[in-house]
């Protein structure tokens, strides 16, 4: 945890703040980095604690609301979100409600009653509720008093913009109208602009800044070319099966053609869009956490709750949105510190989608221009050939990188001088911009392999220009996807341009022509054909978890399934993977045992820890049998 010189240091809680967290969350003692955060909170001192998946966050300001004397308020962007914490809190004895759109009148008209009669303790809401004027305003009226404003997802500050969101840019605004309450904002991924931004505009840039480590040692990296991405895509299912893992694509439609295509080829998989009606992303998501070696092709929708440690891999077909959330998509898998595999397509025409998007937007011109930069940096972790881990958290501030676990550390990229290739691509461009005609990469391709395609045909002149067929005549051996993957690499080196406002046209920069009149080399790494990093070629991963019974977690896995639609409420609810983990490998015969296991409080265990002792105790009984016989 990286924090400011002069932050407080660390001190022991005291017994009875240990016995709350135990009591009613179900942990002994705090994870590392979150106790130096939830002090913070406590002594009023306003924050920004940038904390990765699965590190915990959320016990950061939910313990220090159940201390607190006064509500708390909790800012989050998704109505599913708030739902789903909720029903957590709720699980677990904590008074907490969410005021939304979704909620009826009559609805409404209980939670303001609760909360004049100081029966909520956490109140979750979207910003927009929040800064509206009757809430303000019935806050003030009733001389309601709030002790902690938490700002979830805060990187949403930056990231939509106040053209899209405009009550995120309002929230800046707290601290005036609240000065008594304390403000403290929490995100998965910010980097160093991003996170001055945040504290900025919320805390007058003088929250203390806490920071997590974001290197996950256990997940590998890979970018591949998007070419032929169905034979890649079934020859790495090939050497994962009987493995859980993510397939991320663009859209909606795309997640329902893959599925179909995986199934074809002999794996199970299932679609995640938000397009699906609720009932069947429910159902399709519970049989994602119950099931081993089942394929999830999702768009972006899905991640939010998934609490399944054995993920083994996520796969991304198309280009993230951005550096932010390619880490926090990877970031599902490998949760149980066990090894996996990240890999990413890139081609030219995500990039090219990615770039209209965001021109598409309708936000300011300085948050374009700021987009715009974040995808050129994952553009530059795509094409580059230095290590991709260093790349990574490079982009998020962290300088604590050791590698050997990425595609470029562990097969090193070739390099060849590339400048007569270079110079026939970069001069195809150049005799069409003479003639002031602009065409994309694939068009100048052909030209330069002297191929007769339709296009070719009707641009009838085209075929009459010095440079048509000049690839295929000096480099005979190079195919047509070498000379896109050299495009690529040029654009990547900068020398040459592509003009998303102008259709993906390729554009010579002041640098290409240099390179194409001789006045500097090009040096080029070689594509290569991947080579899956297979489980033996792994480095070896220390795990975070001790053995445990595979038989006895399935069984406790499937009861968290049935119980938690008994309630209506998600899996992770009930408990957490790690929790059944946990039970799988100490396996408690009685109640005294099964709350010292991480994750079981005293709530949880009145509700449900006789059903899970029962499912210990039956399945010991069966393997008894077995073994008698």
């Amino acid at each position: 945890m990286n924090n400011k010189k002069g932050d407080l240091a660390t001190k022991n809680f005291s017994q009875d703040l240990i016995g709350v967290l135990k009591k009613t969350f179900g942990f002994s003692c705090f994870k590392d980095g979150q106790e130096l955060i939830v002090q913070n909170i406590l002594e009023h001192n306003d924050i920004l604690a940038v904390m990765p998946t699965g590190y915990g966050k959320s016990l950061c300001y939910q313990f220090p609301a159940v201390i607190q004397k006064n509500m708390t308020i909790v800012v989050s962007p998704l109505i599913a979100l708030m739902n789903d914490q909720v029903s957590y809190l709720k699980n677990i004895g904590i008074r907490a409600e969410t005021f939304n759109s979704e909620n009826t009148f009559d609805q409404g008209k209980t939670i303001f009653k609760k909360i004049l009669n100081k029966e909520v303790k956490i109140l979750y809401l979207s910003p927009e509720k929040l800064m509206q004027n009757f809430f303000l305003e019935f806050i003030k009226t009733n001389n309601i008093l709030i002790d902690l404003f938490v700002i979830d997802e805060a990187h949403c500050l930056a990231k939509w913009g106040p053209d899209f969101r405009k009550d995120y840019e309002r929230l800046s605004e707290l601290k005036d109208l609240f000065p008594k309450s304390t403000i403290a904002s929490f995100t998965a991924t910010a980097d160093v602009a991003t996170r001055n931004e945040i504290n900025e505009k919320l805390n007058s840039g003088n929250g203390k800044v806490f920071v997590r480590e974001f290197d996950r040692p256990n997940l590998s990296l890979s970018v591949i070319s998007k070419d032929e991405w169905r034979k890649k895509l079934i020859s790495f299912l090939k050497k994962k099966e009987g493995m859980s893992g993510i397939v991320y694509v663009l859209s909606r439609k795309d997640s329902e053609k893959v599925s179909d295509f995986i199934n074809a080829n002999g794996f199970k998989s299932l679609p995640y869009h938000a397009g699906l009606d609720t009932t069947t992303k429910q159902n399709n998501q519970d049989q994602f956490m119950t099931t081993t070696g089942l394929i999830m092709v999702a768009t972006v929708a899905f991640g939010m709750g998934i609490d399944k440690s054995d993920i083994r891999f996520v796969y991304h077909l198309n280009l993230p949105q951005s550096m932010e959330a390619f880490y926090q998509e990877i970031g599902r898998a490998g949760r149980d510190g066990n090894a996996a595999e990240t890999i990413l397509f890139f081609g030219v025409d995500d990039l090219i989608k990615r770039r209209r998007m965001i021109e598409d937007n309708n936000a300011s011109k300085d948050f374009k221009i700021r987009e715009l930069k974040r995808l050129d940096y994952l553009h530059d972790y795509c094409e580059s050939s230095k290590c991709r881990r260093i790349s990574l958290l490079t982009y998020f501030g962290d300088d604590n990188v050791s590698c050997n676990n990425c595609d470029n550390c562990m097969n090193p990229p070739e390099e060849f001088d590339a400048t007569q290739q270079s110079q026939i691509l970069l001069s195809a461009i150049k005799r069409l911009d003479q003639i002031r005609q602009k065409f994309g990469r694939g068009h100048i391709v052909d030209i330069i392999m002297g191929i007769k395609s339709e296009k070719i045909i009707a641009w009838k002149h085209h075929e009459k220009i010095k440079t048509f067929g000049k690839g295929f005549e000096f480099f005979p051996e190079e195919s047509k996807e070498f000379w896109k993957y050299l495009s690529g690499q040029l654009i990547s080196s900068s020398h040459l341009i592509l003009n998303i406002e102008n259709h993906g046209v390729l554009e010579i920069s002041p640098k290409g022509l240099n390179l194409l009149y001789g006045k500097e080399s090009f040096v080029c790494r070689k594509p290569r054909q991947h080579k899956f990093i297979s489980k033996t070629s792994q480095p070896k991963i220390e795990e975070t978890h001790y053995e445990y019974d595979k038989g006895l977690f399935k069984l406790l896995k499937e009861l968290r399934l049935e119980i938690a639609r008994e309630n209506s409420v998600p899996a992770f609810v009930i408990f957490s993977d790690r929790t059944l983990i946990d039970i799988a490998s100490l396996k408690p015969s009685n109640e005294a045992e099964l709350l010292s296991v991480n994750g079981v409080g005293s709530v949880k265990m009145q509700r449900y820890g006789k059903r899970f002792i029962n499912c210990v105790s039956d399945f010991n009984k069966s393997v008894r049998l077995v073994i008698n016989k």
